[in-house]
């Protein structure tokens, strides 16, 4: 039995829904709320939270997938769900990298060269994709947080 896989996995995936519940649905909300805090200054502090957000991520995704492959290795059935919902966050995750975040950089580049006070300035659709996939990303850590909770 992987108890140390599961622990592994457990670990990482609740650490992981823990840093993108207080980013993304905590942090980048409210800075934009704080005096002083501009559009465009505002926009250039989520770009360096999210890419170091991101890379965090993604290092936290590979732990987890090592403890699921411990898991998978020991002689202990552990179910499937526990692999489907830390692939769906990780394919969220990539999702987000590699097809919404260069949108999301264009457009804040677009904001960044100008003054950030214009209407044409406003939030893009990107970011509507961006918090979609973090909603299933958070129900997806979810699921695997107490799967692995349950069974690990």
């Amino acid at each position: 039995m992987s108890t140390f896989g599961a622990g592994q996995a457990l670990l990482a995936v609740l650490v992981w829904l823990g840093m993108v519940i207080a980013i993304s649905f905590i942090e980048a909300p409210l800075k934009f709320t704080a005096p002083g805090v501009t559009l465009a200054i505002g926009l250039g502090i989520g770009r360096k939270v999210f890419r170091a957000l991101n890379s965090v991520e993604g290092v936290l995704g590979v732990v987890a997938v090592v403890g699921l492959v411990q898991m998978a290795r020991s002689d202990v059935a552990y179910p499937a769900a526990i692999t489907v919902a830390v692939a769906v966050a990780i394919a969220c995750l990539v999702a987000q990298v590699v097809g919404v975040r260069p949108a999301l950089t264009r457009r804040s580049n677009e904001v960044l060269a100008g003054d950030g006070t214009k209407a044409e300035d406003k939030r893009s659709t990107a970011h509507y994709y961006y918090v979609g996939f973090e909603v299933v990303k958070v129900v997806a850590l979810i699921v695997a947080g107490v799967m692995l909770l349950v069974h690990g």
